[in-house]
C-alpha cells in the first residue's frame, strides 16, 4: 500500500480573500502530494507569486514561490491510503500533465463560478480542486465529490485522515505509526474495476 496527501490551504492573498468572501469556506486552495514531506506537491494555481491571474499547472513547495511569499498560509493536511497501482496511475497522470503543461490553462472563470455552484470549463483547463479531483478519479477512486467541486468539499471525505493543521511553513512530516493505523481501522480504497489488485 501507498499513501497520498491532500493539502488544503488559505494564503490570505487578495484572490483567496475574494474567493472566501463568496464561498465562506475556511480554505481556498488545494494540492495533491505524493510524498509525506510534501516535496511532490502539485496543483493548478498562480505561476508567479506576484500575479494571481497568470496561472497553470504548478509544482508547489512549502519554502518556495507563493507559499514562501505568504508565510502566514494556513493548512490542513490529510492522508489517504491507496494501492500501488492507483498510486502509479496518479503519478503517471501528473507526470504527463507536467510534460504537456504548456497546453493546460488555469480555469479562472470556473474557479469563480464554483463559488456559485456553477460549472464553467473546457478541455485542458483546471482550477485547483478540479485538478485534484481529476487525478484521484483517474485512479478509480470514488470520493463521492460533487460535480462542481471546491477545496472545502474534500473535508467531508470520510476516508481522509487529518494529520496536520496549522501554518504550512511549520509543517513537518509526522511519523506514521503502523499500529495506530491498524488500531483505527482506516478504510482502504479498492479499485472499482474487476481484476485489478
Amino acid at each position: 500500500m501507498k499513501e497520498i496527501y491532500i493539502v488544503l490551504t488559505h494564503t490570505g492573498t487578495l484572490l483567496s480573500r475574494i474567493i472566501k468572501s463568496f464561498t465562506k469556506d475556511e480554505f481556498s486552495h488545494i494540492s495533491i502530494s505524493l510524498d509525506i514531506e510534501l516535496n511532490e506537491m502539485y496543483s493548478f494555481g498562480r505561476l508567479n507569486p506576484y500575479n494571481p491571474f497568470w496561472g497553470g499547472f504548478v509544482h508547489e513547495h512549502i519554502d518556495k514561490g507563493t507559499f514562501k511569499r505568504f508565510k502566514r498560509t494556513r493548512a490542513k493536511v490529510y492522508s489517504l491510503r491507496v494501492t500501488e497501482e492507483q498510486y502509479q496511475i496518479m503519478q503517471n497522470n501528473i507526470d504527463q500533465i507536467q510534460i504537456e503543461k504548456d497546453k493546460y490553462k488555469f480555469n479562472i472563470f470556473g474557479l469563480f463560478a464554483a463559488g456559485f455552484h456553477k460549472k464553467i470549463g473546457k478541455e485542458y483547463s483546471f482550477y485547483c480542486a478540479e485538478f485534484v479531483k481529476y487525478i484521484i478519479e483517474q485512479a478509480d477512486i470514488d470520493m463521492n465529490l460533487p460535480t462542481v467541486v471546491r477545496p472545502e468539499d474534500f473535508k467531508n471525505v470520510a476516508e481522509l485522515q487529518e494529520i496536520y493543521t496549522g501554518l504550512l511553513r511549520k509543517y513537518k512530516s509526522p511519523k506514521i505509526n503502523v499500529a495506530d493505523i491498524l488500531k483505527n481501522n482506516l478504510l482502504i480504497y479498492k479499485p472499482k474495476k474487476e481484476g485489478i489488485i
